[in-house]
């Protein structure tokens, strides 16, 4: 899209030229703020990789860096107010519980559904563990994954449930693969050794949540379950299962409470 934009290879080399497309998708086009700054994010990280193996000018890649992002407070009227959809624990065990345990496919989407409810983790983590990335420690469970922006694997939660889910799923499955969620194919759902793909996993999330009468819920609704529900422990602890290297990101984006009334009665 952004080549596209620039019509020459040469001009998308320029950082102006990222600045020009980031104005023109924020007045010509219709897409969130929070979208626009992912596909600026993408460019940039393309030319720090490219200044990074010798393709491209240090100087040039920073000066991408330097491009700003668009402020969600200028684009606010664009922001859905689906985006983020907040899900009860009553809600989240129907949905995890929505998949048909007769196949082998319903024991697959419910040990994907289980895994996501409890880990917290992205779905592009979830669709390529591996068994070896479900390591167990004094009794728990967890998984080792890489998230966005990291350089080491970190662990994040999962719960004895959502590890016996898994297993169940395994145990029933007819193929050997490297990966734990793979994938159905052709129209009699023939079971193959590929990992699941994005977008099937996305429609698991879906079909649960029509199953059970719910609407605009998305993979990543999942993840902010898990941080809501950590944080009202300690948000110290939804910060660190999330993997967020500033606590500011989950209080923003993770924490979908209200405020509770009462809260400022017996302080004196």
């Amino acid at each position: 899209l952004y080549l596209r934009f620039c019509a020459d290879p040469a001009m998308a080399l320029q950082a102006t030229s990222l600045a020009r497309w980031r104005t023109h998708l924020a007045e010509d086009t219709r897409l969130s703020p929070s979208t626009i700054n992912r596909r600026l994010a993408a460019v940039k990280r393309l030319l720090q990789e490219a200044a990074a193996q010798g393709y491209v000018d240090v100087v040039a890649a920073e000066a991408f860096r330097r491009v700003a992002s668009v402020q969600t407070k200028a684009l606010k009227d664009r922001i859905k107010p689906t985006a983020r959809t907040r899900i009860t624990t009553g809600q989240m065990r129907q949905l995890c519980e929505a998949p048909d345990r007769t196949t082998g496919l319903g024991w697959r989407n419910r040990a994907l559904l289980h895994t996501l409810a409890s880990s917290g983790c992205r779905l592009t983590e979830v669709v390529t563990l591996t068994p070896a990335q479900l390591p167990s420690r004094e009794g728990s469970f967890f998984l080792e994954v890489l998230g966005k922006n990291q350089t080491e694997p970190r662990l994040a939660p999962l719960s004895h449930e959502a590890y016996a889910s898994i297993q169940a799923w395994l145990a029933r499955r007819p193929v050997e693969s490297p990966y734990v969620f793979t994938s159905f194919a052709g129209k009699g759902n023939r079971p193959t050794a590929r990992p699941m793909h994005l977008s099937a996993a996305w429609r698991v999330v879906q079909r649960a949540a029509a199953h059970v009468g719910l609407t605009h819920v998305k993979p990543h609704d999942f993840r902010r379950f898990v941080g809501t529900e950590l944080a009202r422990r300690d948000i110290r602890l939804a910060q660190k299962a999330l993997g967020h290297k500033r606590i500011e990101t989950t209080a923003r984006h993770y924490v979908l409470d209200e405020l509770a009334g009462g809260l400022t009665d017996g302080l004196y």
